[in-house]
């Protein structure tokens, strides 16, 4: 398993390939992402890469990411995140990687945080049917019903699906297509859509379950 890349969700847009057939696509922005420091079993226990992205100034960084980075003896970076790899031998601190990770044609994972939306009611958040519109029933035409149980076991179970708080949550979206990529603009085009609203920060990796990409290497 080799490690992802962080990128920035601009927006969706739409594009044509060769038959003139309209492809929906979600554009991602790649910053150069530079290794920060690598994670060993022997030290750490597991292995990983942690990559910084975009680059910032000293004076924006609050202290305690500011002594990790002098103690690294690192540029600042106003994004970090972590990649579980299976060797860190191939990697050295100081890489840097860029949108020709990826290639147009793989299959990929991208996660984000979803756009939130607020306490909702179970037919919007569970897609619940409601109570009948007639014979008794008055106001609660949108409840969820009955939620309880008789003296055994008496109590509500973990996970009852109920009203709450909807979205905000990390989703991954597998197995997209990457379209294609553009170097002199530093994005990738991804069919489809992918968490998160405009300017979020999200993750893209090879996919996990996908075929096609496979064995790509470092």
């Amino acid at each position: 398993m080799r490690i992802g890349l962080i990128a920035e969700k601009i927006g969706m847009t739409q594009l044509f390939d060769d038959n003139g057939v309209q492809v929906p696509v979600t554009v991602l922005k790649i910053s150069p992402c530079t290794v920060v420091s690598l994670k060993t079993k022997d030290k750490d226990g597991y292995d990983a890469v942690q990559l910084g992205s975009k680059e910032d100034k000293e004076k924006h960084i609050n202290k305690p990411q500011l002594g990790y980075f002098k103690k690294l003896s690192s540029k600042f970076f106003r994004i970090l995140k972590e990649f579980r790899v299976d060797d860190v031998s191939s990697y050295s601190v100081g890489d840097t990687f860029g949108v020709d990770h990826f290639s147009g044609g793989q299959l990929v994972d991208v996660t984000g945080i979803s756009k939130g939306k607020g306490f909702a009611g179970g037919m919007k958040r569970h897609g619940f049917g409601g109570l009948r519109a007639t014979h008794g029933v008055s106001i609660v035409h949108r409840c969820h019903g009955s939620v309880g149980n008789r003296t055994l076991p008496g109590r509500v179970f973990k996970g009852k699906r109920m009203a709450g708080h909807m979205g905000d949550q990390r989703v991954t979206t597998l197995n997209l297509m990457v379209h294609s990529v553009d170097k002199e603009k530093e994005v990738i085009f991804v069919r489809g859509a992918v968490p998160g609203s405009s300017s979020r920060t999200v993750i893209i990796r090879d996919a996990i379950k996908g075929k096609v990409g496979a064995g790509l290497g470092k």
